[in-house]
């Protein structure tokens, strides 16, 4: 297995401020702020735009329906990485509570890690905290601890660092002791861990959760797989995004393995549909999918930015949630269908009252 990627680019800052942009203003009211099993649905009954790039033809239906949309000989890759309680109380030692979040865990047994402060008034919202020092420790529950060594960040930035812990018992355990999921601002009340993961997880690692597939069920699985839709597998582990700041992620660790490799191969050869699951897989993808078209297995680390300049490869569908303006998400949906395109779909998102982010509604981008 090849362990390096094969296509790598490096986060840097003219290339980022280079992207091209969709601005839109997204109201409040369109940020999901809860599960739809907590709006009295299943996770199949959000809401599904599917577009066709060729036509610019938009339709309005259920997820449950995706199967409509779909067809024999298709190929979905899904990321079966699962989310991690990744945030943790800390308390600084004049006493002060903060929030910890876990983000990626480096080899040498070190972590990229984000501390978090609350809002004044209000212990239910955090925001990025930039005054923490380098050798600093923060206390975590039961006795844990949190050193931070090193801004982690390109330009010196002190949103993430390089730290270590040392916990008293094994890391997953303790997490799924004391730890509990990461959330943000638009989602008010905490959920528990459940809500957090696809039906498909084979491997815990990520701090966010990959929520593009959230919404399959085992049944609708089933029926996608009886009708002759492929569903290939890879790895990759979220780290922590900055709603806040519009920050690229960073640094992730990923794996591909040969028979997923050569399912993609054989597919793009027979002239099918590459769908990705998401904006993870694209990623995964484009980092082991040469200049030709040819994917390969391969395990490592990626810090890919894709971009319309750059294009996409790998796969030419996508199931995706709606991302913010401004977003690097959004640059990578303008490679896969042009920056038109997405300006009709996401007037039409809008339009029709889509809701956004991770609990929120989804849209199947087809050639």
């Amino acid at each position: 297995m090849n362990r390096q990627p094969i296509l790598v680019s490096t986060k840097d800052h003219e290339v980022l401020s280079g992207l091209p942009r969709l601005s839109f203003t997204l109201p409040p009211e369109l940020e999901a702020g809860e599960p739809p099993e907590a709006r009295g649905f299943s996770r199949d009954e959000v809401r599904l735009m599917v577009s066709h790039i060729a036509t610019n033809q938009v339709v309005h239906t259920q997820f449950r329906q995706i199967a409509d949309f779909l067809e024999p000989g298709d190929v979905l890759v899904i990321n079966t990485s699962g989310t991690l309680n990744a945030a943790l109380e800390a308390i600084r030692a004049d006493g002060t509570r903060y929030e910890l979040h876990l983000s990626t865990h480096l080899p040498a047994d070190l972590w990229v890690v984000e501390m978090r402060s609350y809002q004044e008034n209000n212990e239910k919202t955090t925001r990025p905290f930039y005054d923490s020092k380098p050798g600093e420790s923060f206390a975590l529950p039961e006795g844990g601890r949190v050193t931070l060594h090193t801004p982690y960040a390109p330009g010196n930035s002190r949103r993430l660092w390089v730290a270590s812990l040392d916990l008293p018992t094994q890391l997953h355990p303790y997490l799924e002791r004391y730890g509990f999921p990461i959330r943000y601002s638009y989602v008010k009340e905490g959920w528990p861990l459940s809500y957090y993961q696809s039906v498909y997880v084979t491997e815990m690692g990520s701090a966010e959760m990959p929520s593009a597939g959230r919404a399959f069920t085992p049944e609708l699985l089933t029926r996608l797989i009886a009708r002759g839709i492929q569903i290939a597998p890879i790895l990759l582990h979220t780290g922590v995004a900055s709603t806040e700041q519009k920050e690229p992620v960073y640094e992730e660790y990923y794996r591909v393995q040969e028979p997923t490799a050569r399912l993609i191969n054989t597919a793009r050869a027979a002239h099918q549909r590459i769908v990705a699951i998401g904006t993870t897989v694209v990623r995964t993808l484009e980092t082991v999918t040469d200049t030709s078209g040819v994917t390969h297995p391969g395990e490592g680390w990626t810090d890919i930015i894709i971009t319309p300049q750059r294009g996409i490869r790998s796969v030419n569908g996508m199931l995706t949630g709606l991302h913010e303006p401004h977003s690097t998400h959004l640059a990578m949906l303008m490679a896969l269908s042009g920056r038109e395109h997405l300006k009709v779909t996401y007037a039409e998102a809008l339009r029709k009252g889509y809701l956004w982010h991770e609990f929120g509604d989804l849209h199947l981008i087809l050639p």
